[in-house]
């Protein structure tokens, strides 16, 4: 199946991203969200990325505003209709999950792939609100999508062989390096990142160690890039929260319970970088 035209729900951090990567790799994109400012920010954080790739040498002015041209923004779902592939990066819930899937079924031409780049919500789940089962699969990107050279290709019990093969090729297509994962909760991931994270909370919690010593610990002791503090932060703690609850639920093993200084944080609104106030403070 060849993709030309390709839709990105959501233009927030991970949305804007994976347009960007899209676009850059020769693709038409939709970038939809529910409000304008929202896809305007989205486009405004690509234009700013591109900005300083052209002064740093990596691409020409010529090629920023190709990679701009090619990016069209909605706040319609009906836009989607032209998308040969569709990739939803909405927030970590499954009601709005469930009734973008539910939406782009009856919007989206029945050849079109419908693709989740949920953390944690088994594909199986999603594409069971679809009438196309087959055509439903997971691309869960990393963060930042620009950087990150993974994505996690999680193939559903219906995926079909064909939809399979088109979302490791579009893979490979941007630049990244795919790795297949079956269909569990969390899948490979956020299956070992999240209870490494979540325990770095209990630390805390407990008063092991400061939220500094802690962070030292893994990135000095186990070369890690940032500590788990931090990388909660830029993830953002409501949605590391709706990851463990997910592994919870699905499991049913206690090891996977989330701490309860984390609900503490996103109950109070310190949800990390985007809201100023995490387990680090930001400007």
């Amino acid at each position: 199946m060849e993709v030309k035209v390709f839709g990105v729900i959501g233009a927030g951090q991970m949305g804007n991203g994976i347009a960007q990567v899209a676009a850059t790799s020769g693709l038409q994109v939709i970038m939809n969200d529910i409000k304008d400012e929202f896809v305007d920010r989205g486009l405004k954080n690509i234009a700013s990325i591109l900005a300083k790739n052209v002064e740093k040498g990596k691409m020409s002015a010529q090629d920023r505003d190709a990679v701009l041209g090619r990016i069209k923004t909605s706040t319609s779902l009906k836009d989607l209709s032209a998308a040969d592939f569709v990739v939803e990066a909405a927030t970590e819930k499954e009601p709005i999950k469930f009734q973008l899937f539910k939406d782009l079924d009856s919007i989206c031409g029945p050849g079109a792939i419908l693709a989740s780049n949920t953390s944690s919500i088994p594909i199986g789940r999603i594409a069971a609100q679809t009438k196309r089962p087959g055509k439903v699969i997971g691309m869960h990107f990393m963060n930042p999508v620009p950087v990150m050279k993974l994505v996690e290709v999680i193939r559903g019990l219906p995926t079909s062989e064909e939809t399979f093969k088109t979302t490791w090729e579009l893979s490979v297509k941007f630049g990244k390096t795919p790795a297949l994962s079956n269909d569990f909760p969390g899948f490979i991931a956020n299956r070992i990142l999240m209870p490494m994270i979540n325990e770095a909370v209990f630390c805390l919690y407990h008063g092991v160690g400061t939220r500094e010593d802690i962070d030292t610990v893994m990135r000095l002791g186990m070369n890690h890039p940032m500590g788990p503090l931090a990388l909660a932060d830029l993830i953002g703690l409501d949605t590391c929260l709706a990851i463990m609850e997910t592994l919870y639920d699905g499991f049913c093993d206690s090891k996977y319970r989330p701490c309860p200084l984390l609900r503490k944080y996103v109950e109070a609104g310190w949800l990390g970088k985007k809201s100023g106030r995490g387990f680090y403070e930001y400007l």
